[in-house]
């Protein structure tokens, strides 16, 4: 598996597109440092697969990495089919998948957009167990689980 992160997104406020980043410190047990969704919960960092993204873009939308509120763009990896409690390393951080998918309570400005929106059914969300620096370039490697 050659499997990789595109793009690195935080934003100050929730509810907003994020912003790409050229690297950022996934703090342990907090998320993405400078980013409005990190704290004490299990959905500290979410992830959402470029071909995602780019399933988006077919349907006629100019969205990028970073338009659905993602924190890690990755690609080459099935995101939404890992198991709750997979683990992932992102660059010199470790992470542990403890959500997949979400629940859209607001229409956002991307479902307004398309009728359609990736990151509730494909997104997942995950806490971070190692800190660490990741940046775009960055492999991702599934973990063995421990024994």
């Amino acid at each position: 598996m050659n499997a990789k992160v595109v793009s690195v997104s935080i934003s100050e406020q929730k509810g907003m597109r994020k912003t790409p980043v050229a690297s950022a410190l996934l703090k342990q047990e907090h998320g993405l440092v400078g980013d409005a969704h990190a704290g004490d919960w299990h959905r500290q960092v979410s992830l959402l697969a470029m071909e995602s993204i780019e399933k988006m873009q077919r349907m006629g939308l100019d969205v990028n990495p970073g338009d659905f509120a993602e924190n890690i763009t990755t690609e080459g990896i099935d995101l939404m089919t890992l198991p709750v409690g997979s683990r992932l390393s992102l660059g010199e951080a470790e992470v542990e998948i403890t959500q997949i998918g979400k629940t859209c309570h607001t229409r956002c400005a991307i479902y307004q957009q398309a009728g359609d929106c990736v990151m509730p059914k494909e997104g997942v969300f995950a806490r971070v167990l190692r800190e660490g620096i990741v940046k775009p370039g960055d492999r991702v490697d599934i973990l063995p689980l421990p024994s």
